[in-house]
This record gives structure tokens, C-alpha cells and sequence, in this order.
């Protein structure tokens, strides 16, 4: 990528085809889950925002793809249905060709929704 991506469009144009179409099946998994999320792009990173609080992110790394639920507490709590990939406090790596399977992602988001207060700001 020549320059910074400034929407999740440019972003992914940007890739591969096999790690644009991951990427583009945890997108539309995430969107399923969370409608009214606003897509933007934080820490250079296509990120999901809900009720101005940071939801999700994802990106490409040079050999893999990456999820980022933002929170070490949601990985940990889900510890057990991750045991097949590659894990951090706060990401979640994958291979392209065998991205994270839809109900997985929206297990992952549901909890971040509800670790956000439900989206709500207080």
C-alpha cells in the first residue's frame, strides 16, 4: 500500500485477493452483528466504532490475517473456541485460507458489544 488507506474500501483494495476476501468475510460477519457500527480506519487498521467507542478491528500481516478485538478480556474469555489460532491479549490470528468462521466472529462481537455497556455511552 503506497499510501495510508482512509476508508476499509481502499484498505482492502490494497491486498491480495485470497487476504481481501477474508478480511471481506470477517467485514461482513462483523456488520451482520453489529448494523450500526460506523466503519472507520484507527491506528491504520479498518475498525468498526459503536456509539464513539472502538469495536473491532482486522488487518493483514505479511503471512497472516489478524482480528482485533481490542479487549485482552475478550480472548481470554473465549480461550477455548480460539485454541486453533494464534493469540495475544488483544488479537487474533488466521490464516486466509481458513479465516475464522462467521459464528466465531459473531460470538466475538457480541461480547465486545456487551463489554462496551451494550454500545451505550453512560
Amino acid at each position: 500500500m503506497a499510501s495510508k488507506p482512509t476508508t476499509i474500501d481502499a484498505y482492502l483494495a490494497g491486498l491480495d485477493g485470497d487476504k481481501r476476501a477474508a478480511l471481506q468475510r470477517l467485514r461482513k460477519a462483523i456488520k451482520a452483528v453489529a448494523p450500526q457500527a460506523e466503519e472507520c480506519i484507527s491506528y491504520q487498521l479498518p475498525a468498526f466504532r459503536l456509539n464513539g467507542r472502538m469495536l473491532v478491528a482486522f488487518g493483514a500481516g505479511a503471512n497472516h490475517c489478524a482480528f482485533y478485538p481490542m479487549s485482552s478480556r475478550t480472548v481470554a474469555d473465549h480461550e477455548d473456541a480460539l485454541k486453533d489460532y494464534d493469540t495475544s491479549k488483544g488479537t487474533i490470528r488466521f490464516q486466509p485460507d481458513r479465516p475464522l468462521p462467521a459464528a466465531l466472529v459473531r460470538r466475538l462481537v457480541k461480547a465486545r458489544i456487551a463489554e462496551n455497556g451494550g454500545g451505550c455511552r453512560k
